[in-house]
């Protein structure tokens, strides 16, 4: 796992250079220009502190003024931010700095969609270790701009025992007790696929049970079936949620919901950078 996102920065601009940006050759000298980036469609921001390490790291001497806060509703055509600087650093930084912008802005604006979905219900939306590879803190982060909360940030920080590890140790039981016993301190959270299995996390006494891949009418009647048993255990939906059945799926009283889809299928919004020669100011577009 990358230490800082200026690892992950860094490593990004060594694939985009290389061994340096041939077609900015046709730029003399440290000819100096300024950039807007510009909002090409409405979205929920994520990911401008992200922009100014990835400028940082290319040249320090780069200057840039951020007009809206993480977490604003931007409209197509806002200038989201300025920049000045050498033109070839400029350049040189583009790409990385818009793939990042626009990649998190989207997942923001997925999570704000489904945390739309279920306003005014005692539920939250959670994220899932659905990631990119190397990217998992920089999207967790962008869930948690629009509004959903992050769910364990790795296999390091969290016991969720899933269907493998049940094939594994045999049974729901048998996996509970086990890793109970590997980490007393810690709440133990079981996945479920049926009654059956349910049944078993109840008796084991799960902290948290999650209900996978269930239809809502096998959900609700697993929700009531825990509230009669015990209703202090945790009860989590997931599996196939997507913004049809969210609300569906909330209204069955579950307390948690993960989706992998503000993640794994968030599309990319559309944000360009626009050079500009000519005197630069600082202040509010």
């Amino acid at each position: 796992m990358w230490t800082s996102s200026k690892e992950f920065i860094r490593v990004a601009l060594a694939e985009d250079i290389g061994h340096g940006d041939i077609t900015s050759l046709l730029i003399i000298g440290d000819e100096t220009a300024n950039a807007d980036i510009i909002a090409k469609e409405a979205f929920i921001l994520a990911g401008m502190s992200f922009v100014s390490e990835v400028f940082d790291i290319v040249d320090a001497d780069v200057k840039i003024d951020i007009f809206f806060a993480e977490g604003s509703v931007v409209k197509k055509g806002d200038i989201i931010a300025r920049i000045s600087g050498r033109a070839k650093s400029l350049l040189a930084g583009e790409r990385v700095a818009l793939n990042i912008l626009q990649h998190l802005s989207g997942i923001a604006s997925t999570a704000g969609a489904f945390v739309e979905k279920v306003r005014g219900l005692p539920v939250r939306i959670v994220d899932t270790r659905k990631t990119k590879p190397g990217m998992r803190v920089m999207e967790k982060y962008a869930v948690t701009i629009g509004g959903a909360w992050n769910h364990r940030f790795g296999l390091y920080d969290g016991v969720l025992i899933k269907d493998n590890h049940i094939e594994i140790a045999g049974g729901v039981k048998t996996a509970i007790v086990r890793a109970r016993k590997a980490h007393h301190l810690l709440k133990i959270e079981v996945e479920v696929k049926n009654m059956g299995e349910l049944m078993d996390a109840l008796d084991a006494e799960a902290d948290v049970i999650m209900l996978d891949n269930m239809s809502v009418e096998e959900m609700k009647r697993a929700v009531d079936m825990i509230h009669s048993h015990d209703r202090k255990t945790v009860i989590e939906a997931s599996g196939n949620v997507n913004l049809k059945n969210v609300r569906d799926i909330a209204e069955t009283g579950v307390d948690i919901i993960s989706v992998g889809a503000m993640t794994h299928s968030a599309r990319a919004v559309d944000i360009s950078m626009k050079i500009k020669m000519g005197t630069y100011y600082h202040g509010v577009p």
